[in-house]
């Protein structure tokens, strides 16, 4: 993953490095978002022109940060726990980090923070990767915290020597206590706290060497119990975990914490902004601490408030509960929220993207509604994919006044866009409709098939008229029969009142396609499903999937997989996925959904995903 960029040189000390490049012209500011904390988002209107890409950067908080800190080189870090898999809200991250570095000319790393190999897992660092990549960023170079374990454990040396650490035995329990415990108490000094340097040094080196076992002995910082702020009451720097490193393999038994790890990494890496939600507010002071402690270079940390989506789960503990019980098929389930689902969905890299510039950036929580999501999706599609006819409850309907052997072909678009181009596909006696276009009993407000009504079929010369049907021995309706409303010459012909999507039997083009189509509608009731009476698991909708087995599809289907991804100006790929692909083969079923195709397809049998509907379902947006 490395370039032959390189990064100056960085003085280490904890002045601020010099101003430099100008800054970038600033587009006209849009009004920014009224994203209040933790207040739910109403949906939106549709902009009348697409948003700029860039706006994020250009305005708001993302542009105060640049402003506060011009760099030389702008240089950000993106530093997931590969202890699981990543969910929307960490578009966002990604693209901040990425995409700040990106706009400003600089560079951007991918930080694996892996100091905990009990939860650690390699199905996570490549997956991590891959989807980084999917969403279209390049890291500069992907590292790892245990690349620098040796150089951290000497700062923690040092720091002892400063008298700036020691080693504790205190319990979890008496831990808690000394930090005001349950009822906020008065907080008060470890007994560990003033023991002399060189025998916390000695401990320090014991815990390392085996003396101890897992949390019969801590490194913590000696920081200020005085401070309003917990992340200055003495906070953890190193524990003992007896747990082999995938990377480390048995060399270590001593792990620094986040709280140690994360500002001396930013540091040894240069990073000239560090830019993290603002769940990690209250670290920005210890933070600044440990580096002003060892004397080393201090990035500039900045946080903003982070997305959440609401009407389903992101907790890694809860999604693994609902893969462990069976609701869902795995963690890239469509109705889970994790971006290996949504990439599976079918829903493209660029239209999360584009839904993170649209919220903007800023310090406040943001809490978005799946609605307000699929809708940012549903734009995006619209624009940049192919039409098909696709039939999901197929009727069989019978042409009787035309020849047994009628054949013609009739050209269809691939979209509004002439650039899509067009496609051909045949008609014949024998077609299959939608089951929903189609009723026995007619009625004065109903303009689809109905005995004595007609109808025309998408782009077809001339309407067909119902004339009779067939049921089965359990009353369903198996096969309309029906006459072509061809005028006779010199007659006018009869308009009809709608048109219905539609494809045809014939052998000789293999058609129809018989495809199996999962649609999905939210895998949670309600829009809290941690609130709901007995938690989570008790929310869920049972009609969260619907499976329609006998599914057809026309034959431009061939074409658009040939030329995936779509969009086509998206290079989508997957260093993991040996299906890699599918998901890109994108269209709009003409009158019913978005689709995509999903990895479970074969030769024979393709699966299609919905991605999201046409328009938005009534009754669920605020």
């Amino acid at each position: 993953m490395e370039t032959d960029t390189v990064l100056p040189e960085r003085p280490k000390q904890t002045s601020k490095p010099s101003k430099s490049k100008k800054e970038p012209k600033a587009s006209k500011p849009a009004k920014e978002p009224n994203n209040a904390t933790q207040k739910k988002e109403k949906t939106p209107n549709t902009p009348a022109a697409p948003i700029d890409p860039n706006s994020m950067f250009k305005e708001g908080f993302l542009k105060s940060v640049y402003n506060e800190k011009p760099a030389e080189q702008v240089v950000t870090r993106f530093p997931p726990e590969p202890n699981g898999f990543l969910h929307i809200g960490h578009s966002k991250a990604i693209a901040i980090n990425f995409g700040f570095a990106r706009y400003h000319g600089g560079v951007c790393y991918l930080r694996f923070d892996d100091t905990n190999p009990e939860a650690e897992e390699e199905k996570y660092f490549t997956a991590i990767q891959s989807i980084i990549e999917w969403l279209g960023f390049k890291p500069f170079k992907v590292t790892y915290s245990s690349d620098n374990f040796d150089r951290l454990y000497e700062l923690a040396e040092s720091l002892i020597k400063r008298d700036g650490a020691y080693v504790c035995h205190c319990s979890d329990t008496e831990i808690k206590l000394q930090k005001g415990g349950e009822t906020h108490g008065p907080r008060y000094a470890c007994p560990h706290r003033d023991r002399p340097t060189d025998e916390s040094l000695a401990e320090f080196r014991a815990m390392r060497a085996g003396k101890y076992k897992p949390r019969e002995a801590f490194l913590r910082m000696k920081q200020d119990l005085q401070d309003g702020n917990p992340q200055m009451w003495d906070l953890a720097a190193y524990r003992i975990l007896e747990a082999k490193h995938h990377r480390t393999g048995d060399k270590w038994r001593i792990y620094p914490t986040y709280d140690f790890t994360h500002c001396l990494c930013d540091s040894f890496e240069d990073i000239s902004h560090s830019l993290c939600t603002t769940e990690f507010q209250l670290s920005r002071i210890s933070y600044e601490w440990l580096c002003d402690a060892v004397e080393i270079y201090k990035p500039m940390q900045r946080e903003y408030g982070r997305l959440n989506v609401t009407g389903t789960v992101l907790s890694k503990r809860k999604i693994a509960r609902l893969v462990n019980e069976g609701i869902v098929r795995d963690w890239d389930d469509p109705r889970l929220f994790t971006l290996i689902a949504l990439r599976r969905r079918g829903i493209p890299p660029g239209a999360i993207l584009s839904f993170v510039n649209e919220l903007g950036v800023s310090t406040a929580l943001t809490n978005i509604q799946i609605v307000r999501f699929e809708q940012s999706v549903r734009r995006y599609l619209e624009q940049t994919v192919p039409r098909l006819m696709l039939v999901l409850d197929p009727i069989k309907v019978i042409i009787d006044d035309l020849p047994e052997d009628h054949y013609e072909e009739v050209e269809l678009p691939f979209g509004k866009d002439p650039k899509m181009g067009v496609h051909s596909v045949p008609f014949t006696k024998t077609v299959y409709i939608d089951r929903s276009d189609f009723r026995e009993i007619d009625s004065k407000d109903y303009f689809r098939l109905a005995p004595g009504k007609s109808v025309g079929l998408m782009k077809v010369p001339f309407p067909i008229k119902a004339t009779t049907f067939e049921k089965d021995d359990a009353g369903l309706v198996t096969v309309v029969h029906a006459t072509y409303e061809k005028p006779e010459e010199g007659a006018a012909m009869k308009k009809p009142k709608t048109f219905i999507h539609w494809v045809a039997d014939s052998r000789e083009r293999d058609s129809p396609f018989k495809v199996e189509v999962r649609s999905f509608n939210s895998l949670f009731k309600s829009e809290n499903p941690d609130a709901a009476e007995g938690g989570f698991i008790k929310d869920i909708n049972p009609n969260s999937e619907e499976i329609y087995p006998n599914a057809m599809i026309e034959i431009g289907l061939k074409e658009i997989r040939s030329r995936a991804p779509w969009p086509e100006d998206e290079g989508e790929k997957d260093v993991a996925n040996k299906d890699a692909g599918l998901e890109t083969v994108r269209f709009q079923g003409m009158r019913v959904a978005y689709f995509s195709m999903d990895k479970d397809s074969t030769g024979e049998r393709p699966v299609l995903n919905r991605i999201v509907g046409l328009k938005e379902d009534s009754g669920k947006a605020s």
